[in-house]
C-alpha cells in the first residue's frame, strides 16, 4: 500500500456477484479504465452468455480486454497476463487508474504474484501423457512425482496430466517450478482490492434468474452462431457454461427445461468453486463484503484514487 506506487483497483468475486455494476459505478466516479480479468469474457462470440458488459456499458467508460479474442483461439492465463500487464502500463502512462474486474482467480494470482517459468512440453510426451486414463495417470504420477500426486484427486485428469508431463519433460516436479514465480506486478503497484462474496443461497437464486434472462436476451442465437462455425469442442469458448446445454437443446437432443436446469446447476457449481477459492486463496487482509452498499462503493472509489478525491 505504498502511496507512491501507481494504483491498481481490483474487484473480484464469483459469477453474478455484481462485479460489473460496481465497476461501472466506481469508474464513473474515478475515471478508471476497466480491465477484464475473466477467462470467458475475452471471447467476442459470447457477450451474452458470459455476462460481458453490454455495448452501452462499454461505451460509457473505457474498457480493455473484453471480447478481443476469437472463439477459434485457445486463450490462456499466460497470454492474458501479458496483455493485462501491457494494458495496466498503458493506463498508468496516460495518468489514469486501471481497475481489474473478474472472477478467474488463477488469472489474478498469476498477474499479481507471477507465473512459474515451466519450460515448453515436448509434444511427444504431451501426446503420450494425454492418452492415459485417470487411474494410469495417477499411478504414473505416484511413481514419478509422489509429492504432487498426494495433493491431487485421483480423478483430476487435467491436473494429473499437467504434473506428469512437466516432470517427464523437465526432470523436475511441478511443485519445484511453482515455487519460483516471475513476472508478477504486485510489488510495483498500490493494489486496492475488494471481494464480493454474496451469501450462497442468494447468489444461486441470482444465477438462476440471470440464465433465464440470458436466453431472453439472445443467448440462443449466440450459441447457434458459434456452433455453426464447426469449431473444436475442446476449445475454451466451446466449453463455456451454457454452450453445450443450449446446443443440445437446439439440436433436439434434450428438452429446453433440461438444458436450462443443467446450465444453471453448472453455473452454481462454478460459483461455489469461485467463492471457495477467493475465501481461502486470496490474502486475508483483502476487504470482502456480501452485499455492497452505496457508502462502501464510494469508500472503495476514494481509496482507489491517489489523491483521495472523487469527481
Amino acid at each position: 500500500m505504498n502511496p507512491d506506487l501507481p494504483p491498481l483497483g481490483l474487484i473480484a468475486g464469483p459469477t453474478a456477484s455484481g462485479k460489473t455494476g460496481l465497476a461501472l459505478r466506481v469508474a464513473e466516479r474515478t475515471g478508471a479504465t476497466i480491465i477484464n480479468a475473466d477467462a470467458s469474457q475475452v471471447y467476442r462470440d459470447l457477450r451474452i452468455l458470459t455476462a460481458r458488459p453490454s455495448a452501452a456499458e462499454e461505451a460509457a467508460v473505457p474498457h480493455r480486454l473484453f471480447g478481443h479474442i476469437d472463439a477459434a483461439v485457445a486463450h490462456n492465463v499466460a497470454a492474458w497476463a501479458e496483455e493485462a500487464r501491457a494494458a495496466i502500463a498503458a493506463v498508468h502512462a496516460q495518468g489514469g487508474v486501471p481497475l481489474l474486474v473478474g472472477g478467474t482467480g488463477l488469472y489474478l494470482r498469476t498477474l499479481i504474484d507471477g507465473i512459474a517459468p515451466v519450460p515448453e512440453i515436448d509434444p511427444a510426451i504431451r501426446a503420450a501423457v494425454r492418452a492415459l486414463d485417470a487411474p494410469a495417470l495417477h499411478a504414473a504420477l505416484l511413481s514419478e512425482d509422489p509429492g504432487v500426486a498426494a495433493r491431487l484427486r485421483p480423478s483430476d485428469t487435467s491436473r494429473l496430466a499437467r504434473a506428469l508431463e512437466v516432470v517427464r519433460s523437465s526432470g523436475r516436479s511441478l511443485a519445484d517450478w511453482q515455487a519460483h514465480r516471475v513476472g508478477g506486478i504486485g510489488g510495483a503497484v498500490r493494489l486496492v482490492p475488494l471481494l464480493l462474496l454474496p451469501e450462497a443461497k442468494a447468489l444461486a437464486a441470482r444465477i438462476d434468474r440471470r440464465f433465464e434472462a440470458m436466453l431472453a436476451e439472445g443467448a440462443v442465437a449466440e450459441v447457434e452462431a458459434l456452433v455453426a462455425r464447426g469449431l473444436d469442442p475442446a476449445l475454451p469458448a466451446m466449453r463455456a457454461i451454457g454452450v453445450a446445454e443450449i446446443a443440445a437443446w437446439r439440436a433436439g437432443r434434450i428438452y429446453r427445461a433440461t438444458a436450462v436446469a443443467s446450465a444453471q446447476a453448472a453455473s452454481r457449481r462454478y460459483a461455489k468453486r469461485q467463492r471457495t477459492w477467493f475465501r481461502h486463496q486470496s490474502p486475508a487482509e483483502w476487504p470482502r463484503t456480501e452485499q455492497l452498499s452505496d457508502s462502501q462503493a464510494k469508500e472503495f472509489a476514494t481509496r482507489l484514487l491517489v489523491d483521495g478525491l472523487t469527481r
